[in-house]
């Protein structure tokens, strides 16, 4: 009776680490499982946001290229407000607007009503300079995307001088402002006198007072031309 006593006692104490190490291999599927899914689950974050990072390089590359506007493009400005070899003075800035799109191949590279600003390079009215009047502009930069972008452009003087029938010359491009401009009315008294440049060289609205002053109002169109590329962030 003692020796099944003993047996059985054996019998059971081995019986437990049996028990503990026989787990039920459905829990031992689920634990699998769980970990698996938790694998799965990092990989997609990470890839996600890999492709997220990749969007944004494409996305801040194409912001950076850029357009080229060639030297020689002719660019065409409104006046935002008077200007003239007796109104100004040298250093004295202007703004106007683009007067009509400027392209870079097939792209308009700055679309009309572009804000521009320019300076005054020379204002000497009649009586300060011998044989006449002269004004002299320069435009210095294009606001494009919130920045003023330098520009490099030839400066356009315009000159008036002669006696009785009034003259004007755009030396700017060396090309005549299509000769006589005209006499001023009423024996020199009070008219203005429009003129417009020819030969591609840009258009252009100037005044002649009656003492010979020149004039450009308001509103009026001025053509620069390139002297070196402009290349414009997109």
């Amino acid at each position: 009776m003692r020796s099944k006593l003993i047996l059985i006692s054996l019998c059971v104490y081995l019986a437990f680490p049996v028990t503990g190490c026989n787990k039920p291999a459905s829990d031992r599927s689920t634990d699998t499982a769980s970990n698996d899914t938790q694998t799965s689950g990092s990989g997609e974050k990470a890839s996600s946001k890999e492709g997220r990072e990749a969007k944004e390089r494409e996305r801040k590359e194409a912001k950076k290229a850029s357009l080229t506007i060639p030297s020689g493009t002719a660019i065409t400005i409104n006046l935002g407000s008077s200007i003239g070899s007796k109104l100004s003075n040298p250093g004295d800035t202007f703004t106007g607007s683009i007067a009509k799109d400027v392209m870079a191949g097939n792209a308009v590279a700055i679309p009309q009503g572009t804000n521009v600003s320019g300076t005054v390079a020379d204002a000497k009215p009649l009586g300060k300079f011998k044989g006449g009047a002269v004004l002299q502009v320069r435009l210095d930069s294009i606001r494009v995307g919130g920045a003023d972008v330098p520009v490099q452009a030839g400066a356009r003087s315009f000159a008036a001088k002669g006696k009785g029938k009034r003259t004007a010359v755009l030396a700017g491009g060396g090309a005549a402002l299509g000769g006589i401009i005209g006499a001023i009315a009423g024996g020199g008294k009070g008219a203005a006198i429009g003129m417009a440049a020819g030969g591609g060289a840009g258009a252009g609205g100037a005044a002649f007072t009656g003492n010979k002053d020149i004039v450009l109002p308001a509103e009026s169109d001025i053509t620069f031309e390139l002297s070196q590329p402009l290349e414009l962030k997109q």
